[in-house]
């Protein structure tokens, strides 16, 4: 029951108490579980009035008459409790903003609906509207140099880039009827539903020039070709062949049978390769190879409805709007359940889609789709480029997991490896011919001596054929939003970045060193992807730093969204592994987040899930280490777990302040995940040094995410979980990981202080080990008051609460004196190691978390005056 001390009932809510009412008024209408469940107060859609008295009522009558005057004393309780609000509101009472925001129409959300709202369905379910491509711009190749005018120096290179870009994109027109044609090769090769003479059947098409023959097998025909299952080569290489359905209709290969290919090759030896363009692969549990899969099911499913083992998924749900900023969930389908065992989709779209979109997260990056026969190669060594990896479900298990995604508002993006292939030959397209290149490279240029794989030859027609009809197939057939591509860094020089220091000197970048086919095909994907879906989003790994990556196509730029920034993690772990606290600089950390080149966004990050398999350390290792097996519960004490959840905060927040344009977390980093990760995987030699490296008997004990631990209200996993929540919904309120305004106005290597504006905000980091400042003054662009929004000492994220937003403090800026640069400065208290942040006071709420969609630990009033989910 709506009470308060200072105010009298209204008139209206006495006749409500009279009738005794108000305490069932005041329950909301529960005609369903959420915002479509709840109707506006009033008459019934098919209420009869009725004149008469009780008695001349029927049983039906009485019962719509009672309905109607509940409707009315549920209207007049609407009434009184919106009198009683403004009440308490002019009257300044406690609770006033509470309880107005109790009666808002977001008052009945949870804090996921709140902050990240669901997709609406696209009636009879959502098919993609594809974008022209465009035509090739009258310049050559130079545009791009306006953002950086020392690149003039070597502008013939970019002249010369231009020209391969241009003439492979003009032969690609001239030759295959256009760049939109040429990428839906998977149409047309590998096997698909198709006519020949007037009669329905399945083709298959392939393309292997170095064979003598070539047949298809499989359960189909009891593993041994008949004549008519030999397929015929035309002059470019190409194998066709067509199977016509049978007298009833039905395919002669069955929907999820297995296949394979037979292949006399050009020495005369029969092997047998997996259909290079084949959409699943599975491997049964008592084979070591794979096989290939016909996947066709016969049967369309409804919009969303989930699939069975005959029908095919249907989306419902549109692509979200891309990110204003992007803060990413690198996860692995197959690791991301507790258990010690492979994940499967619909068990991730089930248990952990609503934990990251409960984080504040706005994309996933899902790693390790594309099949990979081994496990432990954590999807690095792909064998089959157009098949989802089988070990966690069917593709279009995989399809209702990416839709469940939109539905919440994820984009999502997938790990995509066009930098080299795995060298299995019984699984995979290396030597599918026979013959040592094909796809690849031969001789040494396409072998990777580090990674023990083939590396592709971008020159050759037949790859680029392959790789972009590969790029545009995801994102066509599963509605994935776009990409992380790889180890671009190793495609775009002939060294593959191995053993190289790059510093800077653009000829590192532009000379002979550079694979300039290869850059070429980066310009051709990311074109294609960017003009036929203009929504996706490209992210390259890339080491080296090359100018105008991030630069569009149209401009002769490599046309990539954003690039990783990788230096950002070395840093954290240099600083981690190799100096105590109160040697680390704050000019060094401040120098190395923000050295990106201007005009090309980056992703930051302070650990990946390079940082967390074995043979490395995660922050929380470095920080805490054994630790963490001893001293996690509430009721211990630990200084070296108090330092490790401090920094780790800091450590994370300081990223995302300065690090990038995104943001991106590996799961379980968010809560200091304790373990390390350790595939399955057997005894075996390091490729490039040759030593002996122990296996694990194949063990999945360290291949999960204890998940558990994290929500186990006795153990301080919960404190660093938290502070990252709300650290992303922080951003989501402001969206400064996305603003242009960013300065740092103080590095001071005394006190370890390191104050940072970033769109409205004010960060003030302590790095301090054991100092704390009082009457702290610290600069501000913007003219007060301010309050804090965030702070890392919150009880909440484990803190002392030596500064909280609870305290409600208004901190008035004084104008002029210059402090540090700025026209505005205010005094704080900076306890060590600790981060706060302040924000405009109007936009602040202390008691926001109070609430219903509240985020613990966040003073941020309503969703804040920039919000992006």
């Amino acid at each position: 029951m709506l009470h308060c001390s200072n105010c009298a009932p209204s008139v209206s809510a006495q006749r409500c108490l009279q009738r005794g009412s108000l305490q069932a008024a005041a329950r909301p209408f529960s005609g369903g579980g959420g915002r479509a469940g709840r109707r506006k107060a009033g008459r019934a859609p098919h209420a009869k009035p009725s004149t008469g008295t009780k008695e001349d009522l029927t049983p039906l009558e009485v019962l719509q008459r009672e309905n109607e005057l509940l409707r009315e004393t549920i209207s007049t309780a609407d009434t009184a409790i919106g009198e009683l609000e403004g009440q308490l509101q002019e009257g300044g009472g406690e609770h006033g903003a509470s309880l107005a925001s109790s009666s808002s129409p977001e008052a009945h959300l949870t804090p996921e609906e709140y902050w990240s709202p669901e997709q609406q369905a696209v009636e009879g379910g959502y098919a993609d509207t594809y974008g022209p491509i465009s035509p090739l711009p009258e310049h050559d190749g130079t545009e791009c140099l306006k953002w950086d005018e020392s690149l003039w120096s070597h502008a013939d290179h970019f002249r010369y880039r231009w020209n391969v870009f241009k003439g492979l994109r003009s032969a690609i027109d001239a030759n295959e009827g256009g760049l939109d044609k040429f990428s839906q090769g998977y149409k047309y090769y590998g096997l698909n539903r198709g006519e020949h003479e007037g009669k329905q059947g399945i083709w298959y098409r392939e393309w292997a020039p170095g064979a003598r023959a070539l047949a298809l097998l499989g359960e189909f025909n009891a593993w041994e070709p008949k004549p008519e299952h030999w397929a015929l080569k035309n002059d470019f290489g190409v194998w066709s062949l067509f199977l016509p359905d049978g007298a009833d209709g039905s395919p002669v290969i069955a929907h999820r049978t297995k296949v394979k290919v037979r292949v006399e090759t050009a020495y005369g030896e029969i092997v047998e390769r997996i259909p290079a363009w084949v959409k699943w692969a599975t491997q049964e549990w008592n084979e070591v190879q794979f096989n290939g899969v016909y996947y066709a099911p016969p049967k369309v499913g409804a919009p969303g409805a989930l699939p069975d083992a005959e029908t095919s998924y249907t989306f419902r749900y549109p692509r979200p709007p891309r990110p204003r900023a992007m803060r990413i969930y690198e996860c692995h389908v197959g690791m991301s359940s507790a258990e010690p065992k492979i994940n499967s989709y619909l068990e991730f779209r089930r248990d952990m889609l609503p934990r990251i979109r409960a984080l504040g997260y706005n994309t996933i990056q899902i790693m390790a789709i594309q099949e990979h026969a081994y496990y432990g190669s954590f999807g690095y060594h792909v064998t089959n480029f157009f098949a989802a990896s089988s070990r966690c479900g069917t593709p279009d298990e995989l399809k209702a997991m990416i839709d469940e995604a939109h539905h919440l508002g994820l984009t999502v993006l997938m790990d995509v490896v066009h930098s080299h292939a795995s060298k299995n030959t019984n699984d995979g397209i290396n030597m599918f011919d026979g013959t040592e290149s094909g796809y690849f490279h031969g001789g040494g240029r396409g072998y990777h001596w580090m990674w023990d794989s083939r590396c592709f030859n971008y020159g050759n027609w037949e790859t680029l054929r392959f790789l972009l009809s590969n790029a545009r197939w995801w994102v066509d057939e599963y509605k994935f939003d776009g990409y992380r591509f790889d180890g671009v860094t190793s495609m775009m020089y002939h060294h593959h970045g191995l053993q190289m220091a790059f510093t800077g000197n653009y000829d590192e970048y532009f000379g002979m060193a550079t694979d300039v086919e290869a850059v070429a095909y980066l310009m051709l994907v990311n074109q294609l992807l960017h003009d036929v879906f203009p929504s996706v989003t490209t992210i390259g790994e890339d080491v080296s730093g090359m100018p105008t990556f991030c630069r569009p196509v149209a401009e002769g730029g490599v046309g990539f969204d954003y690039r990783l920034q990788m230096a950002i993690a070395d840093k954290w772990i240099e600083l981690l592994s190799e100096k105590p606290d109160d040697q680390w600089q704050m000019g060094d950390i401040a120098h190395t987040l923000t050295n990106r080149r201007y005009a090309e966004p980056c992703v930051g990050y302070a650990e990946s899930h390079d940082q967390a398999l074995v043979g490395d350390k995660t922050i929380a290792f470095w920080l805490m280490d054994a630790a963490m097996y001893d001293s996690m519960s509430l009721d211990s004490s630990s200084p070296v777990v108090d330092r490790g959840i401090a920094l780790h905060k800091m450590i994370r927040l300081v990223t995302l302040a300065l690090g990038g344009e995104g943001y991106l977390n590996f799961m379980g980093n968010e809560f200091g995940h304790p373990e390390w990760i350790d595939f399955p995987r057997d005894d075996t030699y390091d490729p490039s040094t040759g030593e002996f490296v122990p296996g694990n008997n194949g063990s999945m004990e360290k291949c999960r995410r204890r998940w558990d631990l994290a929500d186990m209200e006795t153990l301080k996993y919960k404190y660093m979980q938290a502070c990252d929540r709300a650290m992303n919904h922080l951003d989501k309120a402001f969206s400064f990981s996305s603003a242009q305004h960013q300065y740092i106005s103080r590095k001071d290597e005394g006190d370890k202080m390191l104050v940072v504006e970033r769109g409205d905000l004010v960060f003030v980091f302590n790095f301090h080990p054991v100092n704390s400042f009082s009457d702290y003054r610290v600069g501000a662009f913007l003219p007060g008051p301010y309050k804090v929004a965030l702070s890392s000492d919150e009880q909440v994220f484990g803190g002392w609460r030596n500064v909280s937003k609870e305290y409600d403090v208004e901190y008035a800026t004084s104008a002029g004196g210059d402090h540090d640069s700025r026209p505005h400065s205010f005094t704080v208290y900076a306890p060590s190691r600790t981060v706060a942040v302040y924000a405009p006071a109007e936009f602040c709420d202390a008691k926001a978390d109070q609430g219903g969609y509240g985020i613990p630990g966040l003073g941020v009033k309503g969703r804040g005056p920039y919000f992006s989910p």
